[in-house]
């Protein structure tokens, strides 16, 4: 019979894979040779002769995106790839910017959890786990909001002037899907998602057009 000690060591390597984020970092930072192909755990490192202040400074958040586009919202992201000081430090950080009425629409962040502070205005903001239950409610300037790894996530401006808001992720690339670019914005069989989402062909049609 399997004690309780051979049954922990065993599950021990599960656990550390479901809860661990980015990787820890080994030495005091890694600023990232963008010139250099991605690893398992980032970008090799840039020489330390040759980092300087700058490469741990990130600007790219002073202004707002282009909020004038069919959603009306924009994301400014300072993930590693823009910043690369994050390298190997499991954050990243990004600035959200809604016109009146406009839409971060649902996505996921399939590397990282995400938490929102908003700086102005007030926003319809929530998830949904992967049960179908529903956590949302309007988040306004100084809430916070948690949205978890994975979870299907948006928020919607619902006052009458702009806002903005920062989040910060636990990875130096979260990634970001869409889910209605995902389903069709890609090649998917149109019989999927006739489907998927009890629609008729010319619908599908229509919609892949709209995000192809």
């Amino acid at each position: 019979m399997i004690t309780l000690l051979q049954l922990l060591v065993i599950a021990a390597p599960i656990f550390q894979v479901i809860t661990a984020s980015d990787p820890d970092p080994l030495q005091d930072f890694c600023v990232a040779d963008l010139t250099k192909d991605l690893t398992l755990n980032g970008y090799p490192c840039k020489r330390a002769a040759n980092t300087t202040t700058e490469d741990f400074i990130f600007s790219g958040l002073r202004n707002s995106g282009n909020t004038s586009v069919p959603t009306g919202a924009a994301a400014v992201f300072g993930f590693v790839q823009d910043y690369p000081g994050l390298n190997t430090l499991g954050l990243g950080i990004a600035r959200l910017d809604w016109a009146p009425g406009g839409l971060i629409p649902p996505h996921t962040h399939p590397r990282g959890s995400e938490i929102i502070y908003v700086v102005k205005g007030s926003l319809y903001a929530g998830f949904v786990t992967t049960q179908n239950q529903l956590f949302a409610r309007v988040i306004s300037k100084g809430d916070v909001m948690i949205f978890p790894r994975g979870l299907i996530h948006w928020q919607l401006n619902v006052g009458n002037t702009t806002a903005m808001a920062i989040v910060t992720l636990d990875s130096q690339s979260p990634g970001f899907q869409l889910i209605a670019n995902s389903m069709f914005g890609s090649d998917i069989l149109d019989e999927v998602l006739v489907k998927t989402f009890f629609i008729d062909e010319n619908a599908v049609r229509q919609l892949k057009a709209t995000f192809s």
